[in-house]
């Protein structure tokens, strides 16, 4: 009989919980895994990681899965448990955000998100506590969580709400099985590399999860030479963009004896992405200005002539004043004159850490 341990991994035909799946595979995991679509492509996919987890020598079983769907969750779990013939360790890592600002959002955006990133990692949790009291399995589960449940993003508050209860709910969860010696943790990933330049090319059209994707992949499909996580990259305290492996070898230490002591927590894996601030621009953010409302400009704060304009009264002059009256803002190192008072904002400035800032821009009104 093997004396490999068993694992499920949700969503690993690509991405994160590919990358996830084959650092398990070289820890001496055993992987049944869910995947979503039955196209040619996914099809594709799904038999790459196969191919790729056995180099590595696991057993891989693969099945298709919409978790959204009605008793989904419970059909896969009890496919994988069949197939492996127990298990060690759970890894809930299929999810997605659909990025929409809040007056977009529909309710069946919202379900669809609620159904993926929440219910079916509860349900799917809850089976494997069962699943494991039942046979005396002192095993582990691991949650795919995300920076966006630390810090607000724009066009995510769902995705935000969901990973943030997360967190607390595992910790609620964790003592709930503590006494059958079974762990539950998470791990909340930063900017993570999901895809390779070759598989960018492969997106005919992004969807509205792709928020990596360009038309330039369209325009030039004979080579990706930057790419998203190239461009943020550098913008991380830590110099770069996560890999799926790096999240891979978080989770393969929280399952391990190394790490028996470990329940209920949320382990960062992002470089440090939080730590100042967001560098990320998943989305503009920009104040909608009223008809009557003065116009500015955006200038960078380091720079000589950062001075909003205010087209209306001609404000944006004050600048050349070599000894302005009045007090300096703290915020914007913006001169304010007697009855300044605010009337607008200057958004999505940057940094020169790159780090998002907005600065309330003050006038005569």
């Amino acid at each position: 009989m093997s004396d490999r341990k068993k694992a499920i991994v949700t969503g690993a035909s690509i991405g994160m919980g590919r990358g996830i799946a084959l650092v398990l595979a070289e820890e001496g995991y055993d992987i049944a895994f869910s995947y979503y679509g039955d196209d040619e492509q996914s099809l594709k996919y799904v038999d790459k990681t196969v191919s790729m987890l056995k180099e590595k020598g696991a057993k891989s079983w693969q099945f298709s899965a919409d978790l959204t769907k009605k008793g989904a969750p419970k059909e896969f779990f009890d496919k994988a448990v069949s197939a492996l013939g127990g298990l060690d360790l759970l890894v809930n890592s299929a999810g997605v955000n659909m990025p929409l600002p809040l007056q977009e959002l529909t309710e069946e955006n919202i379900d669809y998100l609620f159904a993926l990133d929440q219910k079916a990692y509860v349900m799917l949790m809850h089976y494997a506590a069962c699943y494991m009291i039942d046979n005396g399995i002192r095993g582990c589960m691991v949650n795919v969580s995300s920076s966006r449940g630390d810090r607000a993003y724009p066009n995510a508050g769902i995705y935000c709400g969901i990973k943030a209860g997360l967190n607390r709910m595992i910790e609620a969860f964790a003592l709930d099985v503590a006494g059958y010696g079974i762990r539950i943790n998470n791990v909340s990933p930063g900017a993570t590399r999901v895809r390779t330049k070759e598989e960018l090319l492969d997106i005919k059209k992004g969807g509205p999860t792709d928020y990596f994707w360009d038309e330039a992949y369209i325009e030039h499909p004979e080579k990706v030479e930057s790419d998203f996580w190239d461009k943020l990259g550098p913008k991380i305290p830590l110099g770069r963009c996560g890999e799926a492996e790096d999240i891979g070898r978080a989770i393969a230490f929280l399952a391990s004896d190394k790490a028996s002591y470990i329940t209920g927590i949320t382990l960062r894996v992002d470089g440090g992405l939080v730590l100042p601030g967001m560098p990320e621009r998943t989305a503009s953010i920009q104040k909608k200005r009223r008809p009557d409302e003065p116009e500015t400009r955006r200038i960078h704060p380091g720079h000589a002539d950062h001075q909003p304009v205010d087209t209306a009264s001609g404000l944006g002059r004050r600048h050349r004043c070599r000894k302005p009256r009045g007090r300096r803002s703290a915020f914007s190192g913006q001169y304010l004159l007697p009855g300044d008072r605010p009337c607008g904002r200057i958004v999505g400035a940057r940094s020169e850490r790159g780090v998002d800032q907005s600065f309330d821009v003050y006038g005569q009104k």
